[in-house]
């Protein structure tokens, strides 16, 4: 097929007046299986590859040759800046022919979204949780918005597998699609899926079609990285050592640094000069504690201010600032962000990403690459991983860099296997099944609990929940007034179902905290969790701000500007880190292998810890002596197989072990006592591993393992369940465990407590 050809002249004409000279590989790859077939497609390709275009070009061909009636295309993103950023694309693409794009999120224009509603057609961009509220808001009106609804294109899809997040909008696509009495098809895009058959699945359920994947030539990949490693005070792993003269050697070299300076950040100071860069932090609070940081750089060096901040708390305004400040190719700002920025938002010209300490996935560390090189030059990512000295004191396991070779571990997994992260296909979703439940009834009205089962349960991702399953939760939703039960039988929202559903954080499932908007006079500079008292001192925006007043009823904190520096904290959220990153985390430090992006101090450092492993006989066995009775277990397991295996140690294996103390900085290792030696270890954990294993003993004894958002408004028995059968992974952690039955039966010639190498 000649894909350009088969265009709709519009699209043609807009491909001649940007300049391109041929279409890329994506795109004829993408025509092909669009205009050739009727099932969904999942297009997945390197970061500005095109995909957008790739899906779009056929699919406006498409309702150029039939208009819709309605509207003809639901484009999903994760993220509102994203979302944004697409939309003034896609409206100069539509302009010429007059095809209507409208915003549908939480800043966008009342006034266009109420012109949608009279007049639908075109292309409607929306979040999953602006969806949530449109199902629930404007029921009556889904069919006459989306009953001719052609194409569903889901963007970043990589970020909706492993999560309720992801369920949820599959659900609310399933939801939509029963309602409006279409069955629209649809287009999956990302540039990091790890196992695209599983995706494509993922992508179909419910759909009644199959997933096609086109297959074509990307091109050769070309990375430019460099990781480093420093220690927060001086003196660096590579101190006192000769350096080869063919080394290059990239030390910071700031004339001037703050009182108490971290030579990570100036190191990122000094890379930035006259560059646009983006700074990736792992938490919102780091962003806010660097960004300060990088500021008071500028200050003790008699600079201009050259550093922005991105994150999830910040209001609209800093966020749309610093995403404006980007696009602008004169622009030499840099932007210190977190996974905000981390999805498909282009950005104009950035020279190079940073990335403090590891990302926790494979995905995470290509999507934050991926924010450059978008104009033809190569993506560039740095490195910059920090830990403090250790103490004299230290134990083995602290010694260890753990960023340090995460980081190594991330790249090697992709650059080595192509390793990314797959779905997490069968999980038990109870807390989305609450609300999935409550939100069903919120846009329905009365339901007999028949119809309501079947409109829920028959939910592709309620696949594994059995009717026995929401009969216990209809019951206990009943005893708690989240639903009520009428005189015709029917079930309707109780009173403290109505307080939960009226809230507009019902409709996300991810966890989220109590905030206050923070105020400095007329700007809103974003939110915070946990105000501190009046004349204490917050940190938001990149800046230090001393609280004026706290309004407590209308969760309002009032604050002024000041100076100084001091943590922020927006909530705890947890990491989510694969086996396989850990079992290379093992690989990179048991090997010898050099890799050529270790800038001098890393590689001194990660040769330090491969003594170290070595030493310790850590690269022979999972367990290592401590002295006396104490001793530490590297599992290599992931952050659910550890958690799992934790778990099991102390409910199946403590009291025949002797096992007291058990302390874990998962997932890289636990502490313990032990009253047995390692061969009797060994032989006793792997005949437990042998024995049935219900996963359910794995439930403390009256633990409510309250882990997803709704779960506190579930009967204690599907908590423990849901976190018992869908949370931990009891089939990696018993494998693992029955490939130590090797080292039960007989001891090595070299002593068990001897570690008089080190």
């Amino acid at each position: 097929m000649n894909v350009f050809e088969r265009y709709a002249p519009f699209i043609q004409d807009y491909i001649y007046h940007s300049g391109w000279q041929s279409l890329r590989g994506v795109q004829n790859a993408a025509g092909e299986a669009i205009f050739g077939t009727e099932e969904n497609v999942l297009l997945t390709a390197s970061t500005a590859s095109g995909k957008t275009e790739a899906a779009f070009f056929p699919i406006l061909t498409l309702l150029d040759e039939n208009p819709s009636k309605t509207v003809g295309v639901l484009y999903i993103a994760p993220l509102k800046a994203l979302i944004n950023d697409q939309f003034g694309r896609l409206s100069e693409l539509c302009e010429e022919e007059g095809i209507v794009v409208t915003r549908w999120h939480g800043d966008a224009a009342v006034s266009r979204k109420q012109k949608l509603l009279r007049h639908p057609s075109g292309i409607l961009q929306i979040t999953p949780e602006s969806l949530e509220a449109m199902l629930i808001n404007k029921h009556m009106e889904i069919p006459a918005l989306f009953g001719d609804l052609r194409f569903i294109v889901i963007d970043e899809i990589h970020s909706l597998l492993r999560a309720d997040r992801g369920l949820q909008t599959f659900c609310l696509i399933e939801r939509l699609c029963r309602l409006a009495g279409c069955s629209p098809r649809r287009i999956g895009l990302s540039a990091t899926i790890g196992n695209p058959e599983d995706a494509g699945r993922f992508l179909a359920a419910g759909s009644g079609r199959g997933t096609i994947i086109p297959r074509f030539d990307g091109g050769r990949e070309v990375w430019r990285l460099s990781m480093e490693h420093f220690y927060n005070t001086e003196p660096q792993a590579d101190d006192g050592l000769e350096t080869p003269a063919d080394t290059p050697v990239m030390e910071p070299a700031t004339d001037h640094a703050p009182q108490g300076a971290d030579p990570g950040i100036g190191y990122i100071f000094e890379h930035t000069r006259g560059k646009k860069c983006l700074v990736f932090t792992n938490s919102r609070e780091e962003c806010e504690s660097v960004c300060q940081s990088l500021r008071q750089y500028c200050e003790a060096n008699h600079e201009p201010d050259r550093f922005l901040i991105h994150h999830g708390n910040l209001s609209a305004s800093y966020r749309e600032s610093a995403e404006e400040e980007m696009k602008d190719d004169d622009s030499l700002m840099s932007v210190c962000a977190t996974a905000t920025l981390e999805l498909g938002i282009d950005i104009g010209r950035l020279e190079r990403a940073f990335q403090i300490d590891a990302p926790f996935t494979v995905s995470g560390f290509l999507q934050r690459m991926g924010r450059t090189g978008r104009r033809g030059d190569p993506p560039e990512m740095w490195f910059v991983m920090r830990e403090d000295h250790q103490e004299a004191r230290a134990m083995l396991p602290d010694t260890i860099p753990w960023y340090l070779v995460q980081g190594i571990a991330l790249v090697q997994l992709y650059a080595e296997e192509r390793f990314v992260e797959p779905p997490r296909m069968d999980r038990l979703p109870y807390s989305l099944l609450y609300h999935q439940t409550m939100s069903t009834l919120a846009s329905c009205g009365e339901m007999t609990p028949s119809a309501l089962a079947s409109r829920v349960l028959t939910l592709s991702c309620f696949h594994r929940v059995t009717q026995d399953d929401y009969r216990l939760l209809l019951h206990h939703l009943l005893e708690t007034d989240h639903i009520q039960r009428t005189e015709q039988g029917g079930l309707i929202l109780g009173l403290a179902g109505e307080r939960v559903v009226s809230q507009y954080k019902f409709y996300a499932v991810f966890q989220e905290n109590i905030e206050y908007t923070v105020h400095a006079g007329s700007e809103q500079l974003g939110t915070i969790v946990k105000p501190p008292p009046v004349g204490d001192k917050i940190a938001i925006a990149g800046r230090v701000w001393v609280v004026d007043e706290v309004d407590h009823k209308r969760r309002d904190v009032y604050c002024t500007l000041v100076k100084g520096n001091i943590p922020a904290f927006f909530g705890l959220v947890a990491g989510d880190i694969h086996t396989r990153i850990l079992e290379k985390m093992q690989e990179v430090l048991s090997g010898d292998r050099q890799y050529p992006y270790l800038m001098p101090h890393a590689r001194c450092r990660l040769a330090q810890a491969r003594d170290v492993f070595q030493k310790s006989r850590m690269s022979r066995r999972p367990l290592v002596h401590l002295g006396g009775n104490m001793w530490a277990l590297f599992p290599w397991l992931g952050s659910y197989a550890f958690l799992a295996l934790e778990r099991f140690l102390k409910i199946r294996c403590a009291k025949q072990l002797g096992l007291k103390g058990l302390n874990a900085s998962r997932p890289y290792y636990m502490q313990f006592t032990l009253q047995v030696d390692e061969t009797e270890f060994y032989a006793i954990v792997s005949e437990e591993a042998e024995k049935p294993l219900d996963p359910m003993e794995l439930v403390y004894p009256g633990e409510n393992p309250v882990f997803e958002k709704y779960d506190e408004y579930l009967p204690p028995l599907l908590v423990q369940k849901g976190f018992a059968c869908g949370v931990l992974d009891v089939d990696g952690m018993k494998q693992r465990v029955l490939s130590w039955k090797k080292f039960g039966g007989n001891q090595d010639a070299e002593s068990a407590d001897s570690l008089h190498d080190l």
